[in-house]
């Protein structure tokens, strides 16, 4: 079964991600291609630092020259938004990019883009699941020199291209006349190169840790997060650095660790950026954000005389939000986000090098700039937790939340009650809680977001024991 979640199709090496099912997915796409009448445009595929990830990319190359398809071929291991870029500012109808972003090294996956450089929609993915249960075996291909021979197979290395972009859209010479001190930790993933080729242009100081090719993460899960930071952290702290920048897997999530050595959350980033943008750059515009995302953001856009617009997890939803209102920017809790004019999707390349630009051009440092968000705004604190769980408890949890639509006791007025993803409760003083399966791994997730983030804890407990469930 080959099916797609929030962030794409994503499976255990070995198990669903084999090369059978990649040719598979590969085939499905060629037939849709050609239903559509754009196969004469091409591919663009490209592959992260995961085991297996180029051979992936390789073995569905060979099945679309098969089909007489030509595929554009990314030949160094290289960021997600850089693929994305690529099928936007060439106008390829499709795009591939193989990767399982910041899932457990066991994973591996492809994530599929559209005309724009766009996150495969729903629609979209639906469709090529329907052309995928039409597949018949075995899927044909042709041997991979045969193909490069024949030019259904192109080998291309467009960073610079991406690179060139991303300096004509950061204030640069504000960055280097601040003279700042950067330690990068790419966390074994791809963003080491580009944003190391960006800092020092822009004349900063730079440390890289954990920039080695390990298909493992060094055994940790390949996510910026409090958690799998704290080596950053310590290297911002003891080398009296301005900022640590950490970036995912494939490089379209970041983390960030500011001069005090204090993790920023996602929520933070998110919040500080659109403010940034609107404060310093003037820029007019409403913002965007999933349902598990910070309501601060929603109280920045109204003292700016804007609208956040809430839409489901998922940044394929982000970004035909941002499409539809022209908004300034979009983002979500789990560190993923874009501004307008740029790609189409998340790029933690681009947002770190904005952070970078906002410490520059504000003169301030970032723990300043955190402390007189706070000030004005209030302070952002959210409880997460995850909790794993097998089919019959998800069958379980599925019919109390979303089938049977019940709630627990809970301790604070209830405003309203949305099932646009999950089962979100919005309180009447502002706070939040929401209760959702994940769309990428095999979790349910609970997110709270209260003014005292005691409150946020005791909602998430009374919530594992309404639905019989134990921290992970």
């Amino acid at each position: 079964m080959i099916r797609f979640g929030t962030g794409g199709w994503r499976a255990v090496i070995g198990d669903g991600f084999t090369k059978q099912n990649i040719q598979i997915l590969a085939r499905a796409l060629c037939g849709k291609m050609k239903d559509e009448g754009v196969a004469e445009r091409g591919i663009v595929m490209g592959y992260d630092r995961r085991f297996l990830s180029k051979e992936a990319m390789q073995w569905a190359a060979c099945v679309f020259a098969a089909n007489g398809i030509r595929a554009s071929l990314i030949n160094k291991s290289c960021p997600t938004p850089l693929a994305m870029y690529y099928v936007e500012r060439h106008g390829f109808p499709y795009g591939m990019m193989i990767t399982a972003s910041h899932n457990p090294a066991i994973y591996n996956g492809i994530k599929v883009f559209t005309a724009g450089g766009r996150d495969a929609d729903e629609v979209q993915t639906r469709e090529i699941e329907a052309y995928i249960d039409k597949v018949e075996e075995p899927v044909e291909e042709m041997e991979y020199a045969k193909a490069k021979a024949q030019g259904l197979i192109r080998e291309i290395y467009p960073l610079n291209e991406y690179l060139d972009d991303l300096m004509k859209a950061v204030d640069m010479d504000a960055i280097r006349r601040s003279n700042l001190r950067v330690v990068l930790d790419p966390m074994y993933g791809v963003s080491e190169t580009s944003l190391r080729t960006l800092l020092q242009t822009a004349r900063c100081e730079v440390e890289v840790i954990h920039d080695r090719h390990d298909t493992l993460f060094g055994g940790k899960l390949p996510a910026p997060s409090a958690a799998t930071l704290h080596m950053l952290q310590t290297c911002v702290t003891d080398g009296n650095y301005d900022i640590g920048i950490a970036t995912d897997g494939d490089a379209d999530r970041l983390g960030i660790i500011d001069d005090t050595g204090r993790f920023l959350h996602p929520n933070e980033i998110l919040v500080l950026l659109y403010h940034y943008l609107k404060k310093y750059k003037s820029w007019q515009g409403p913002a965007v954000r999933n349902i598990c995302t910070t309501h601060v953001l929603d109280r920045v856009a109204e003292a700016f005389g804007e609208t956040c617009y809430e839409v489901p997890v998922g940044f394929k939803y982000i970004s035909a939000k941002m499409n539809e209102t022209d908004a300034v920017i979009g983002g979500e809790s789990s560190g993923g986000l874009t501004v307008r004019g740029h790609i189409k999707g998340k790029d933690g390349i681009y947002a770190a090098m904005l952070l970078v630009e906002m410490i520059a051009a504000s003169g301030q440092k970032l723990s300043e700039l955190v402390e007189n968000l706070e000030a004005e705004f209030g302070r952002i604190d959210m409880e997460e937790r995850d909790y794993r769980f097998d089919q019959e408890t998800k069958e379980r949890i599925s019919d109390i939340l979303l089938a049977q639509r019940k709630l627990p006791e809970l301790p604070f007025e209830v405003e309203k009650v949305s099932y646009l993803d999950g089962s979100k409760v919005y309180f009447k003083n502002g706070g939040w809680v929401i209760a959702r399966f994940s769309g990428t791994e095999p979790l349910l997730r609970i997110f709270c977001e209260m003014p005292d983030p005691r409150d946020a804890a005791d909602i998430c407990r009374i919530y594992e024991g309404f639905l019989g469930v134990g921290r992970r």
